[in-house]
């Protein structure tokens, strides 16, 4: 393979460049996804150590409800997750170097995807940057009660790719598009 994924080799060396891509963008965006629970996990352990009115305890169950249905079941498990596991197998059977070389970005959709799902990856990522640093400007308890949903949605996401990619490499007729150009 050259850098434009045109055949310059062996067909096993293709399989074997279609298998570390598909297994690095399953652990790179298991990795990106990881860090994001990760560095969360501080701001929700401090509000063991924060007294608590009925106005915290009720915005903590409102986070937990809608983070976890809006950001863990609508948005991981219905739409991002059998995606980025359908693009992972994608790369696994069309592989290039640069779509290896990138692959937990390519899982995403940040490139060779259609129009639509570049534009949703873009848009989606800028929206959560922007929250990111507007959620880092709230004091506690407030940090710690949207960070605790949206640790709940996020390892709700992070459980559902790794289910969506064992049944789209162990399963049988995984139908999944990976909404690329050419899919």
């Amino acid at each position: 393979m050259n850098w434009f994924g045109m055949s310059t080799g062996s067909a096993g060396g293709s399989r074997f460049l279609g298998a570390v891509g598909a297994l690095w963008g399953i652990a790179g965006l298991s990795l990106i996804l990881g860090r994001g629970l990760h560095s969360m996990l501080p701001f929700v352990s401090e509000l063991e150590e924060t007294p608590f009115g009925w106005i915290h305890w009720s915005a903590l169950a409102v986070s937990l409800l809608f983070m976890g249905y809006a950001e863990g079941y609508k948005g991981f498990q219905l739409k991002f997750s059998p995606r980025a596991a359908a693009r992972a197998l994608y790369l696994k059977n069309n592989p290039t170097l640069v779509r290896a070389v990138f692959a937990p970005f390519f899982c995403i959709g940040f490139f060779h995807a259609t129009r639509k799902r570049k534009m949703i990856a873009y848009s989606l990522t800028t929206m959560i940057v922007l929250l990111i640093i507007f959620v880092r400007q709230l004091p506690q308890p407030w940090r710690g009660i949207i960070d605790a949903g949206v640790l709940l949605g996020l390892g709700w996401g992070l459980v559902s790719f790794w289910i969506f990619a064992a049944k789209a490499f162990f399963g049988k007729g995984y139908d999944v598009s990976p909404e690329t150009p050419d899919a």
